[in-house]
């Protein structure tokens, strides 16, 4: 199974391959985004270890359980060869209702067919209040191609 934009990356495969992970990750679907992945990709995310797709989904699933109106966006970073590296943030609402800005860093590794093979997260969550959200689009899709990136935002 092949997951284009496939390695070597040039600056456009890489803002584009940021920008679907984006996309699959603002869907909350937890097997949609297990597909880019390979059936056995390894992952640290924050101090958990993940070890392939089934692994990734019950994580993912438990995930989006728990994080509420959750919206987020990816920049690209850095990229080389088979290698990306990303800078994101995500906000969402626990169940009692408290808002959060989560902040993180991912390294990602892919194979020749364009699966991450690893992903490597750091992440550090913000208690914001509701009225300083920044991330508001339709919770039902992605980001529009109109609403500002992390940048623009000043995160």
């Amino acid at each position: 199974m092949s997951r284009p934009p496939l390695p070597p990356f040039t600056p456009d495969t890489a803002v584009t391959k940021v920008r679907l992970a984006e996309d699959a990750w603002n869907s909350r679907d937890p097997e949609r985004v297990s597909l880019a992945y390979t059936p056995d990709s390894r992952w640290r995310n924050r101090s958990q270890f993940l070890t392939g797709r089934p692994e990734i989904v019950t994580f993912l699933t438990a995930k989006w359980e728990r994080e509420h109106d959750y919206r987020l966006i990816k920049e690209l970073w850095a990229f080389t060869g088979d290698r990306i590296a990303v800078r994101f943030a995500y906000e969402w609402r626990s169940g009692e209702g408290q808002w959060f800005r989560s902040y993180g860093n991912e390294n990602w590794h892919f194979d020749a067919e364009g699966l991450m093979a690893e992903r490597h997260a750091s992440i550090n969550d913000l208690a914001i209040d509701e009225n300083d959200r920044l991330f508001r689009w339709d919770r039902s899709g992605p980001r529009p191609d109109d609403h500002p990136g992390l940048s623009d935002l000043g995160l």
